[in-house]
């Protein structure tokens, strides 16, 4: 029984080494695997917080955003306001000049019958002063 002593001392020989480095290979993997995996779960911790944070910025700017368009929407009914204000200032000014221009056109035509008038009177009284004599 030498030979399958032989042939077991040879695969002990041969094997139980490789074993040996297998399961320091194998402690090794799960060192860096432990490693690896406190690294993703500090970069997931990290995003976390990077994507909490983007959710703070977006709510700002949905804030400043929502502020912005209230103001905007005060000033053009501001605006909106001042033009219907301003339109009737104008048309109201229009109204006054147009009443202006009727009355100085009637006045001038007040006079051109009252000058008229006048020439009339005298050329009458003229013909009185004929008829008379």
């Amino acid at each position: 029984m030498e030979i399958p002593e032989a042939v077991k001392k040879m695969f002990q020989d041969m094997i139980v080494p490789e074993l040996g480095k297998i399961r320091e290979e194998n402690r090794k993997i799960v060192a860096i695997l432990e490693l690896t995996n406190k690294r993703l779960d500090d970069v997931n911790t990290h995003l976390a917080d990077q994507s909490r944070r983007i959710d703070d910025v977006n709510k700002r700017i949905d804030e400043v955003r929502s502020e912005l368009t209230s103001r905007l929407d005060d000033t053009n009914k501001r605006i909106d306001d001042m033009h219907s204000d301003l339109v009737n200032r104008l048309d109201a000014n229009n109204e006054r000049i147009d009443r202006f221009f009727l009355t100085a056109a009637t006045k001038e035509e007040q006079a051109r019958i009252d000058a008229r008038l006048f020439q009339l009177e005298q050329g009458l009284e003229g013909v009185r002063q004929r008829l008379a004599a």
